[in-house]
């Protein structure tokens, strides 16, 4: 309704830098206003505002999931009947047909029972229902050794699937807080003198890049004066005075406002600088154009290795943001990223997952804020940031701890090793009842007067538990 202020939106859009707000601009509820006074009029309450709504779309994800079938339900849902089936087959066979060409004891039904008590026994699936939970329970302790929460096995069992990875930028792959990444000093002055006075003239200001530029000062060991005289233009820069110098500071529009003329080949400085992304500050100290600063959302330093490995390993990676398109593909370049979706809307992020799955894709979105959560919750596989907001570690599957980015191809490939393991399992469960079941038939009788004794059976059984269980704990020497 009335008043000028800066925005902290992060909270909704996962963007670091405040978005400027004037009379008419709307403002979204849940952000944070970091300067100035506004008066606003709520014209959405309730399940209507942008906060209830990621809600409801989280909650719609997280219910159109489908459970994920485990392969021993499957295999144990076809090996069960069967093996019942194979016993009643051998008692009516040696109890009816055999006596007529075999010489045995003269009690058959006796004959026939221990038959069928033996191909029981040695076909008990224990080792089939041991064989899911024990890698289970150890891949997801190594997990958490690793820094990995994994939440369920649902998670643990589809990661390895994963075709496609969709990162969030702000957070995720950047630090999530703007930088100093560029001092470009015009004319005589040097990179200290010019981060000097850049810093002096910004330390009265709130807005998040004067706190990257202050934040550099400190990492140099600068000491910072206060300004003898500070007024901030909102939206534009700052005017100050230290000592005899009167500084000016911010955008290029607005040093050219104040009559600033640029040495030649400064706009084309300024352009370079803005086509890589990046927010790009003029300094002008006694009214002479003193330095370019620029000012990004800089990656993590984990987050073009962590790229690198996964498209090593075949898994296509994606970049999702709400930034414009120069910023997110400059960001993307860096990374190693080759697919970008920009100026996406946080309702939407959901909607580009969907896309993804639509086209066959097993999907894996990894984010931080509250605008990432229903797209966490509709993907595949939802990661969350440790250090991320209390809904998106809530809505993700698995959790990285150490906001490692490099964790996510850990986890990736601990998905693939404990199913590896779990498949290592159910073959020697399946390996010892399939070999074991004609034996305890009496397939060998006839020719060798063998017959398997049903405490014999229930130690072959017993063994293949034994063997599983011992499979699954030396999942305890991964190293990731």
């Amino acid at each position: 309704m009335s008043g000028t202020s800066f925005v902290d939106e992060s909270m909704i859009t996962g963007e670091s830098i405040p978005v400027k707000k004037e009379v008419h601009d709307a403002v979204i509820g849940a952000t944070l206003n970091k300067h100035g006074l506004l008066r606003v009029k709520a014209s959405k309450v309730g399940n209507e505002t942008m906060l209830s709504q990621i809600i409801k779309l989280v909650e719609d994800a997280q219910g159109s999931k489908a459970p994920i079938q485990r392969l021993a339900d499957k295999v144990s849902g076809i090996f069960v009947p069967a093996v019942i089936l194979v016993g009643i087959i051998s008692f009516l066979f040696w109890n009816f047909m055999a006596p007529q060409w075999l010489s045995l004891a003269p009690t058959p039904f006796l004959f026939s029972l221990v038959i069928f008590i033996s191909v029981l026994i040695i076909a008990c699936p224990c080792a089939l229902g041991l064989a899911t939970p024990t890698a289970i329970m150890v891949g997801t302790g190594k997990g958490a050794e690793h820094g990995i929460l994994i939440k369920n096995a649902e998670a643990l069992e589809t990661a390895h699937k994963i075709t496609a990875v969709v990162f969030d930028k702000t957070g995720t792959l950047t630090k999530g807080e703007p930088s100093v990444t560029d001092i470009v000093p015009l004319g005589d002055f040097n990179k200290q003198e010019v981060l000097f006075y850049a810093a002096v003239a910004e330390k009265g200001s709130e807005h998040p890049l004067a706190e990257a530029i202050i934040k550099k000062a400190r990492e140099e060991k600068l000491m910072i004066p206060d300004a003898s005289s500070f007024s901030a233009v909102p939206g534009k820069g700052v005017i100050a005075k230290h000592k005899s110098h009167s500084l000016l500071a911010g955008s290029p529009k607005f040093l050219l406002q104040k009559n600033i003329s640029f040495p030649p080949g400064t706009e084309e400085k300024i352009v370079k600088l803005e086509g890589e992304g990046k927010t790009t500050i003029v300094l002008a100290a006694d009214e002479k154009p003193a330095c370019l600063i620029a000012i990004a959302d800089t990656l993590k330093e984990s987050s073009a290795e962590a790229i690198r490995t996964l498209e090593s390993m075949g898994i296509e990676t994606i970049m999702i943001t709400g930034d414009n398109e120069r910023t997110a593909k400059a960001i993307a370049s860096q990374a190693g990223i080759g697919s970008v979706l920009a100026e996406v809307l946080p309702q939407d992020k959901e909607k580009e997952i969907k896309k993804l799955q639509s086209q066959g894709k097993i999907v894996a979105m990894v984010g931080d804020g509250i605008n990432d959560a229903p797209a966490l919750a509709q993907a595949n596989v939802g990661i969350a940031i440790g250090a991320g907001t209390d809904v998106a570690i809530e809505t993700g599957s698995i959790v990285l701890i150490k906001n490692d980015l490099r964790d996510v191809v850990t986890a990736i490939k601990l998905s693939s090793y404990t199913i590896r393991k779990i498949k290592q399992n159910l073959f020697w469960a399946f390996g010892y009842n399939t070999l074991g079941i004609p034996i305890a038939a009496g397939i060998l009788y006839p020719f060798t007067g063998f017959l398997l004794n049903p405490i014999i059976a229930g130690a072959a059984m017993a063994f293949s538990s034994v063997s599983v269980v011992g499979n699954s704990l030396l999942m305890r020497r991964w190293k990731g």
